[in-house]
């Protein structure tokens, strides 16, 4: 019994995994969102160095936060 639970749980947590990647926004932290802009300023569209200095996130989710909610405010 503790079997079938164990199995309805991966599925459930499998299941809103992958809702989350199927989802364009990408959400980040105030802090997070703070770095982006100064690591930017500092080095540019180097995305794979920026998320270096963000635990967790990837060069990809953080060149769309960027061309999605920032680019048009820093110009």
């Amino acid at each position: 019994m503790a079997d079938s639970n164990t199995s309805s749980t991966q599925t459930s947590s499998h299941s809103s995994d992958s809702g989350k990647r199927g989802s364009s926004k990408v959400e980040f932290s105030e802090d997070e969102e703070t770095l982006i802009i100064r690591m930017y300023k500092l080095v540019g569209k180097r995305w794979s160095l920026i998320a270096g200095r963000i635990p967790g996130r990837t060069a990809d989710e953080i060149e769309k936060y960027w061309t999605s909610r920032l680019s048009s405010s820093s110009k």
